[in-house]
């Protein structure tokens, strides 16, 4: 398949007992991510080694953070953060395991089910944070 493994971005989840939810619709819209839900504040972990990208905050994603591997082939995307780990900003290299955040609700979450909304894309050539093609994380998961 070509494609990385990825550690989990949350510590204790079993990724077989996740339920797919790619394909899913979020307000009409394909959801292209997987959610997997926590109590707020758990610690969200980089699933790979690479820079942030981008730290971005939208009206649907709240608090993210756009890491790129390091070959600089994908994207990995985290949403919904009720804030960043200390010292995290625009370049910082990430190791796999490594805290970038805390889960929340920000963005179009509910307050009540905070959880990480985690994507893969692959960028295109220009190497836009905010553009690829999505993937389905879960397979990657190790």
């Amino acid at each position: 398949t070509g494609l990385p493994h990825l550690a989990m971005p949350l510590a204790g989840i079993d990724p077989r007992k996740l339920v797919d939810n790619y394909n899913e619709s979020r307000g009409g819209l394909k959801h292209e991510a997987q959610d997997i839900m926590a109590p707020r504040g758990t610690p969200v972990l980089a699933v790979a080694q690479g820079n942030v990208a981008k730290l971005f905050t939208s009206k649907p994603g709240g608090l993210t953070v756009y890491q790129f591997d390091d070959s600089r082939t994908y994207c990995y995307y985290y949403a919904h953060l009720d804030h960043y780990a200390a010292g995290i900003q625009d370049g910082t290299l990430l190791r796999a395991g490594q805290v970038l955040g805390y889960v929340g609700s920000t963005g179009n979450a509910s307050p009540n089910a905070p959880h990480l909304h985690f994507a893969v894309f692959k960028l295109g050539p220009e190497k836009k944070w905010w553009e690829g093609t999505p993937i389905d994380p879960l397979p990657m998961f190790k």
